[in-house]
């Protein structure tokens, strides 16, 4: 049974280390959530481990640097891991063949930074052997990309989607994410490989680096941070005021929790994070 708790600092001492998700946990892609930079602080200060794990395209020093841009603490986090990371060194370690990508991205420049080091080419659609999954544009509509999406499935190209998640927290709201576009050409079809949370083989890399046994993992969404920590045996913190706010503003905590979980409990359920 899901046991609420007020205060992160109210488990803390449970465990080997405390893993954050970003955003809709620490913050809303622009600025931190009320609380979240005291309790980093008053966590950092009573001598817990703290780690980042995120499903973003990006590799982790641009979203340390990020992180850090909006307030938190330099030393703060003994690691940060992204799925675009994971991807990165897969990449250079040969374990995917492919050598010419369309890029997907957020911002113009996304791809390209994120490349730096490896021998790819991010090239046009028509020469590509496969399809870079990173980021979608703000307002970006799926069925703006559906012509897109059919001429990959004709040509077979294979997607590498290095942020699994279908809708992301933002200042103004949710907007579509990567994810619901993958999982739209995995449904027709198409060949998907996907980076991040809840694939097992992020956290256990997170779990290496930090040479942690009992960790507890923070996050906003049931399908990705929650499902992803019970696969890899860890603990969780589901937070309210994020990617499910508006459902938990509805009423009770436990009745919203009971109609989002749908079997995927969280150990431990927070309004937001202090």
């Amino acid at each position: 049974m899901t046991r609420r708790i007020d205060r992160i600092a109210e488990v803390a001492s449970d465990y080997d280390a405390i893993v954050f998700d970003q955003w809709g946990v620490l913050h809303n892609g622009s600025t931190p959530y009320s609380g979240a930079l005291d309790c980093i602080d008053d966590l950092v200060a009573a001598g817990h481990r703290l780690a980042v794990l995120s499903n973003s395209g990006k590799r982790a020093a641009n979203n340390a640097r990020r992180i850090t841009s909006m307030g938190f603490r330099p030393d703060g986090f003994d690691v940060v891991m992204t799925s675009g990371e994971a991807l990165w060194h897969d990449i250079q370690a040969a374990q995917i063949s492919e050598r010419r990508f369309f890029a997907v991205q957020r911002s113009p420049d996304d791809a390209a930074s994120w490349a730096g080091g490896l021998d790819i080419e991010l090239t046009g659609f028509e020469t590509a052997d496969a399809i870079l999954l990173m980021g979608l544009p703000d307002g970006t509509e799926l069925d703006a990309w559906q012509s897109v999406i059919a001429d990959a499935l004709a040509r077979k190209l294979p997607i590498y989607c290095s942020n699994p998640d279908r809708k992301s927290p933002r200042a103004g709201g949710t907007v579509v994410s990567p994810g619901a576009l993958a999982f739209r050409y995995q449904d027709m079809g198409g060949r998907v490989t996907f980076y991040g949370k809840p694939h097992l083989p992020v956290f256990r890399s997170l779990q290496s680096a930090l040479e942690a046994k009992k960790i507890l993992m923070i996050g906003d969404s049931l399908e990705h941070d929650i499902a992803g920590a019970a696969t890899a045996g860890w603990d969780s913190v589901l937070v309210g005021g994020g990617l499910y706010a508006e459902a938990f503003a509805q009423g009770p905590w436990q009745d919203a929790l009971a109609t989002l979980s749908k079997g995927t409990a969280p150990t431990f359920y927070i309004g937001e994070i202090r």
